[in-house]
């Protein structure tokens, strides 16, 4: 899975960058069974979150957020 998620933040990162759309802040994969959402976590992790389909994606990210906070504290 952490093989995964680091390909697909990489890849959204060149798509973000190739398309001029910035910084990427995160990748999420809307599936039949709810979403995997990615963020970075400086520039050696990866958190990897997976929801419901009912989640309320704005929380989920609103408290991934708050953790890569965290880790980035933590790692230094």
């Amino acid at each position: 899975v952490s093989a995964m998620s680091a390909a697909m933040l990489s890849l959204g990162e060149r798509i973000a960058t190739e398309l001029g759309r910035g910084f990427l802040d995160e990748v999420y994969i809307h599936g039949d069974e709810g979403y995997v959402l990615l963020m970075a976590s400086g520039n050696e992790a990866v958190l990897t979150v997976l929801a419901r389909g009912k989640a309320k994606l704005g929380l989920v990210l609103l408290e991934m957020r708050r953790a890569v906070g965290d880790l980035e504290e933590l790692v230094g």
